[in-house]
Parts: structure tokens; sequence; C-alpha cells
């Protein structure tokens, strides 16, 4: 149970504000809410806030929203929770809803291709950028450059599924780790672990497994997919943004690899988890099956089984923490699918650079190996300019991305309107 209770009130107001703030990503998010949180009100000790950020690291999933929600778990028990999570979701979501609704009705015209031109060139700089910050945390050591290098040949050279990759790394660092384990702090309250997992285990597939049975069909495949992708998202959007192209493009076809990108450029424009990229998935593959109604159900549906997930992670493991946390063998795992995730990251730039840049791009075969084949004459000199001014814009001059998004969306109309 919580520590102290807050008015609801206090809770509403300083959530919904970092909920409406919460843009740039999850280490901005982390710190707006280390200020809210810690600095501002002392509503959580900065030991505690550690201890919390470091076990919502171990989990699948949004690591911010997972921690506001045991922030607010701590403050006003389960209801807290709920309240902290929805309101770090909610703003974003219905923004990202907006502008799916938009995109599908006039995502191709001519004026939002060329806006979007600059926004893709951008996305390109902002996956690299990305690269470099988990490089810089995941890769000390020799070990870890190789589970980074193994990761990234299995992905960019044999195709190997995302969530194998992460198994393996998660199995070789709980293998190898220091066994010995600190003493075990004594579950915090009166945890109710096997009702919280029947509760918010039926929630999340209740609605999973009635489409199943019921109304198979696309809306049933997004619920399917956007489960099984819940319980594979450790380390970051970023990460899984591969392996969800890979099918949402490759395997079921429901939307192309420009479409992906303009998505993602999308999602970094407002608040909330980046993670939110897949609800324009669900609204763009449904819009494309039946209109905007369906798209509707469709992003709902794929909101509901990507982010009730985090709710049974947090309200089952929120009482355990202080024993988790500390454990070395889970420490272990996460490191080294930390530094897996640099390798599938990388393969993710690659892919998109490929994708903006070319016209076209095959793909060469050869045995085991399948490797993305750009074809050199459809070269897009203006898409590389385009990325090169947002690399000195994000990288060197370090622009704020909401910035860096409108200049270059701006710039990629202009320059298409007088080329």
């Amino acid at each position: 149970m919580a520590d102290a209770y807050l008015p609801f009130s206090a809770l509403l107001r300083v959530f919904g504000r970092i909920g409406l703030l919460s843009f740039g990503g999850p280490a901005a998010q982390i710190a707006l809410m280390h200020r809210e949180l810690v600095e501002e009100h002392g509503w959580l000790s900065e030991e505690r806030f550690l201890r919390a950020l470091s076990f919502c690291m171990l989990l699948p999933g949004p690591e911010a929203m997972q921690l506001a929600t045991y922030a607010g778990w701590r403050l006003r028990g389960t209801p807290g929770g709920l309240i902290a999570g929805l309101l770090f979701v909610l703003p974003g979501a219905f923004v990202v809803l907006g502008l799916a609704m938009a995109y599908g009705a006039y995502g191709n015209l001519p004026l939002v291709q060329a806006l979007f031109l600059g926004v893709k060139a951008t996305v390109v700089i902002i996956v690299i950028e990305a690269l470099l910050k988990v490089s810089k945390r995941a890769l000390h050591g020799r070990a870890r450059w190789a589970i980074a290098g193994l990761s990234f040949l299995g992905i960019f050279a044999l195709g190997l599924p995302f969530p194998l990759i992460i198994a393996l790394a998660a199995l070789y660092g709980f293998a190898t780790a220091d066994g010995t384990a600190p003493a075990r702090a004594a579950p915090q309250g009166r945890p109710r672990t096997l009702r919280t997992i029947a509760i918010w285990g039926s929630l999340w597939l209740a609605p999973v497994a009635a489409l199943q049975l019921f109304w198979p069909g696309l809306l049933a495949q997004l619920a399917m997919f956007f489960s099984k992708l819940a319980v594979v998202t450790f380390g970051g959007a970023y990460a899984v943004l591969a392996y969800m192209t890979q099918a949402v493009v490759g395997e079921f076809g429901w939307l192309t690899t420009p479409e992906m990108m303009d998505g993602l450029g999308l999602a970094e424009t407002t608040p909330g988890p980046l993670i939110l990229v897949t609800e324009f998935v669900g609204y763009l593959a449904a819009f494309k099956a039946g209109g905007a109604a369906m798209g509707i159900a469709g992003a709902a549906l794929v909101l509901w089984v990507t982010f009730t997930p985090c709710f049974l992670w947090i309200f089952t493991g929120a009482p355990y923490i202080d024993r988790l946390a500390g454990l070395p063998r889970l420490s272990a795992a996460l490191a080294c699918v930390t530094a897996a995730v640099v390798g599938v990251i990388l393969n993710l730039s690659l892919w998109f650079a490929a994708h903006v840049f070319f016209g076209e791009v095959g793909i060469w075969r050869s045995g085991p190996l399948r490797l993305i084949a750009p074809d050199p004459a459809t070269l897009d000199p203006l898409a590389v300019g385009l990325a090169a001014l947002a690399a000195v814009m994000l990288l060197w001059r370090h622009w704020p991305l909401p910035a860096v998004l409108g200049a270059m969306a701006a710039l990629g109309a202009v320059v298409s309107a007088v080329f």
C-alpha cells in the first residue's frame, strides 16, 4: 500500500501537468517526474525514486509511464496508480489519434508528403541520436560490445526475430552473473499477488480472447500482435520499432515503411511515451480496412493491449520492489538486454536511412544471409541534405526536438515546392 494519502486533487493536478509536459522521450520525462515528485513536492525520496526507476527498467514497456504508475501507487494505492498512469498516457494518446485521423484523411496530398519529407529525414537522425545515447550507457566491456555486434548481425543479416535476440541476451546475462544476492527485504504492505494477476491479466487478455473467438479478422490480429509486443518491449520504443516495422510492413502489410516513419515523426511531436506510435499503426491499419470508425476502434484496441500490461507489471511487482531491484542476476540480464538493444537500434538506423535516402530498396539473399540493397540510381540528394541539416540541429547545436521537427517539416515543403 501507499505511504501517505494525499488528496486526489493534488495527484490530478501534478500528474496532469506531468502528462501534458512529458515531451522529449523517457530521459526528459523521468527528469520532469524527478523534479515534480522528489525536488518540488518531496512525495518520494531520492533513494526510493531511483530504486523504482531501476525496477521499471527491468520491465517490458515504457519505463517512464510505469515509473509514474508506481509513484501514484505509493501515494494513493491502486487508484493513485491508475490516475498517474492514465494521465501520463491519455493527453498524448488523444493528440496522436487526432494526428492519425488527419493523416489518414489527408496524408496523400502533395503538401502533406512534402512536409513529411523533412520529418522523415529528421527521424533518421533521431534514431541515430538514440543509438549514441544507449551505447554510451550500455557498452562497458568486451562482452557487451560482442553482444551488441552479434545482435546487430542476427537481426540485420540473418533476420532473427527480435524476441529471440532479447531472450538470448537475457539468458546470457542471467547465467554469467554473480548469483550472490543481498539480504532480501520483506514485501511492502500485504500484497495479494495472485488476485492482482488474475484481475489485470483478465482485463488485458479477455478482449483479445473474445476477438479471436467471435470476431476473427483485422482487429483480432491487431490485438494478438500488440499483446505479444507488450511482452517484448525491453530497451525502449526504438528497440522494438525494428521488430514492429518488420512485422507490420513485411509480414502483415498493414502499413508501408514511409507510413511507419511518418507515424514515428508524429509520435515524436506529442507528449507521453514514444510507444504511442503503436496507436498510429492501429488506427491506420484499421482505417484502411473500414474507414474512420474502424480506425478509432483499432487505435483504442491497440492502446488497451499496449498499456494494460503496464498496470499488471506495476501493481503485481510494486510490493516487492525493494526485494527485486537489487537482485544481481536480474540486473545482469537487463544490462545484457540493453547491450543487445544497441545492435537492434543500429539495424533500425540503417533500415530507416535506406528507405529515406533511396527510392527503391530491395533485398539481397545468399544462403541464410538477407541484406537490404538500396538502388544507388535512386539516391535522393534532397533527403540526404535535409538529414545532414537535422544532424547539425540535433547532434551539434542540441536544438529542442519539437523545434527541429517543425523547422524541417517547413523546410521540406519549401524545398519540394522549389525543386
